[in-house]
């Protein structure tokens, strides 16, 4: 299994019902809400694992896998419900061409077709639309109907009458019965019009040409679809009576005939050399399409060995869509602006003039830092290249204008008061790209990101208090650090009167923060956002301190070490630096490896400014954390010391760290005569190579996760 360790039996059942969960929310956002959240690629890769996890585990193949639906169930809707007569499949994917290759291997070897026997196959573009079935009974179109979950769909048959591309008649005799299948889409330009005269009457954007075409599709009302830009194309069939044709090529042309659009890119070819540059052919010209595409989709060209070689599951064996990498776009850089974190950090976005990539409308873009923004060399007004590579986030490849006579861009030394900053001072450490304000806590960005830290899933984990919640409480007064959150009980009735809230609701929330009065002193020391203290660092700090109280007195002594030893910040190879590293674990009274002067330094700055004492001890006279106890389970590596090296493919090395001090074992940073055990990833190397030499065992990832399982 690429990119995964091998799961036991209960590993994958597990991970098969997550995938099964995610799968099926992401189908009904994306089939029946017209509203996705995650792009192709990250969708692809959900049903690629699902496949993977299903083929190594088929006694694992849940009632509700993704492999057995098609779509999503169609939901509570103003329009009627349509049973298709012949089930509307979906097609498998491919993502390179060793996968198109292995799958014409596949249905030679199923056709049992001699190594010289012709095997022809038409291809595509693969469009990015709402699928449609329309049903003709004697040339009349009768009913139109979306895909649904491939056996119900929706009655859209008022709604196609308004697409021009669409007969009403077939041209010339048809059928008895003939279903003809196909994409519903609109164009790119037709979209961007569409979405500049909803803005202008202040209406919801769409988010894509595929998310518009599907809400105006379906409508209760046909004259909206009337008034939107629709058009449609045909690639196959479903219901038929007779078909007009032995190959895919011969029927495709009579449905062309008859009337219906089929795509001028339509090719037959008849070797895995031609499918790759038809592939490549239609890729060089996607950016030029009037429409989004998104692949290439092969078919078997014999009807006669598409009927011998059926269907599985979901999708048919003499199909398959090869998806296109990720698409770039020119567009302006309209502005940059400056979000200030949590932690202080500037972080520069790119404002862009709205551009489709990738089937997504994007306005904004990632510029990392101070010295990415120089290496581009970026200002506003400059054209610049983006790209989306399946990241949430696009990225800026290049600026296309480099030469231009514009104003070179400054990035602030101040942390900037028009994006919610203080006015602080902001600098780069040495050694350091990024910039961050030094105002600390008196910054308001960096209060309302601390809070929202403070209130998260891996913090504290408070219920009902969102970012949103958050950034008004903040704006009404209520909220300027952690420990008004738990005043908040005391403003009931002024949260009750705010719009949106009702009795259960701030009921709820209240509950919520009342329950963690005495929170787990690792996570609330985590949640207060100290640099270079994060989830594991907290935890590991815990375990000697034991009382989370020991804190400020422990960074003072620090400190005032450091004070006495200046050149330890600095001097990071020498001998001075061992023993700086050496007194962060005594004065800290740290037991586990990876804490060093980075983290020692960050409590006593933090713990020296007197601000944050006072929130500090605001806090504590509000919340009451127990003594921090670790919780270890007996197991075959109880008391040993573990190492871990390489590359980790499924997990991180924090995390590994603290599944070891779970069965009571040691983490240790290096291999030595005392080590117990070693656990080797990809790309291990010298470590791996000593433990070789001192005879020490050593285990792949997989085994480990077998470890931490028999524990469970």
């Amino acid at each position: 299994m690429s990119a995964h360790l091998d799961p036991t039996e209960a590993q994958a059942a597990n991970e098969l019902m997550r995938l099964a969960r995610a799968i099926a929310r992401h189908d009904r956002l994306y089939h029946a809400e017209d509203a996705p959240e995650v792009s192709d690629q990250e969708y692809d890769a959900l049903v690629r694992r699902n496949a993977e996890l299903e083929a190594a585990f088929p006694q694992l193949v849940r009632e509700d896998s993704p492999s057995r639906k098609v779509g999503h169930a169609v939901a509570a809707s103003p329009l009627s419900k349509v049973t298709h007569e012949v089930r509307m499949m979906s097609l498998d994917n491919a993502f390179a061409a060793e996968e198109v290759g292995e799958w014409l291997a596949r249905v030679r070897r199923f056709l049992a077709l001699a190594e010289d026997a012709k095997l022809a196959i038409t291809a595509e573009d693969k469009i990015d639309g709402l699928s449609c079935s329309l049903r003709y009974e004697k040339g009349m179109l009768v009913r139109a109907a979306t895909r649904g979950d491939g056996q119900v769909g929706e009655d859209v048959t008022a709604n196609v009458a308004q697409i021009g591309d669409i007969p009403q008649r077939l041209a010339g005799d048809g059928p008895e019965v003939f279903e003809v299948r196909g994409e519903v889409y609109m164009a790119r330009a037709d979209f961007l019009a569409l979405n500049a005269a909803q803005e202008e009457a202040g209406a919801k954007l769409f988010a894509n040409p595929r998310n518009a075409a599907a809400g105006s599709l379906r409508q209760k009302d046909a004259s909206v679809t009337a008034a939107r830009p629709l058009r449609f194309w045909a690639h196959g069939w479903g219901a038929a009576s007779e078909v007009p044709g032995e190959t895919q090529l011969q029927v495709m042309r009579q449905i062309e005939r008859w009337g219906l659009p089929v795509s001028p890119l339509f090719a037959r070819v008849e070797s895995l050399e031609a499918m790759l540059s038809h592939y490549a052919k239609i890729g060089e010209q996607r950016a030029e399409l009037p429409y989004e595409i998104d692949g290439v989709v092969y078919k078997v060209d014999r009807l006669d060995w598409q009927g011998r070689l059926g269907f599985v599951a979901k999708a048919p064996r003499w199909a398959l869509a090869h998806k296109f990498p990720a698409e770039r776009a020119e567009t302006t850089l309209e502005s940059i602006d400056i979000q200030v974190g949590r932690t202080g950090k500037l972080t520069p976005v790119g404002r862009l003039a709205p551009v489709l990539v990738g089937g997504v409308t994007v306005t904004n873009v990632t510029l990392h830092n101070r010295d990415e923004i120089a290496r581009l060399g970026v200002r506003p007004g400059d054209r610049v290249l983006v790209q989306r590579a399946g990241d949430v986030i696009p990225q800026l490849v290049e600026n296309l204008t480099p030469e231009a006579k514009r104003t070179p861009y400054h990035f602030p030394d101040h942390c900037p008061k028009e994006y919610g900053g203080c006015g602080s001072e902001a600098v780069a450490e040495e050694g350091e790209v990024d910039v961050r304000c030094t105002g600390g806590l008196i910054c308001p960005a960096q209060r309302t990101e601390r809070l929202k830290h403070f209130v998260s899933r891996a913090a504290l984990d408070i219920d009902g208090l969102g970012e949103k919640t958050i950034d008004q409480f903040f704006a009404l007064g209520w909220l300027e650090s952690p420990a008004d959150i738990f005043r908040l009980r005391k403003r009931r009735a002024e949260i009750l009167a705010l719009e949106g809230w009702q009795d259960k609701s701030v009921d709820n929330l209240l509950a919520s923060i009342e329950a963690k009065r005495a929170p787990d002193a690792a996570r609330l020391l985590f949640g207060l956002g100290i640099r270079h203290v994060g989830a594991v660092t907290a935890r590991d700090l815990l375990k000697g301190l034991g009382d989370i109280r020991r804190l400020p007195e422990k960074a003072a002594e620090f400190a005032a070490y450091r004070e006495a030893n200046p050149r330890g910040a600095e001097e990071k190879e020498s001998p001075f630096n061992s023993r700086m590293v050496e007194a962060v674990k005594t004065i800290f009274e740290v037991r586990a490896d990876g804490i060093g002067t980075a983290v020692g330094h960050a409590l006593a700055d933090f713990f020296h400014e007197q601000h944050n004492r006072a929130v500090w001890d605001d806090l504590l006279s509000e919340v009451s954390p127990p003594r921090y106890e670790v919780e270890t389970r007996d197991s075959p590596v109880t008391g040993k010391t573990v190492v871990f090296t390489g590359k980790l493919e499924t997990m991180s090395r924090d995390e590994a760290k603290a599944q070891a001090e779970r069965l009571g074992a040691k983490a240790a940073g290096s291999v030595s005569a005392k080590t117990d055990l070693v656990v080797a990833g990809p790309g291990a190397g010298s470590k791996l190579k000593k433990a070789a030499e001192l005879g020490i065992e050593v285990i792949e990832e997989s085994e480990w996760a077998r470890i931490v399982a028999a524990a469970q």
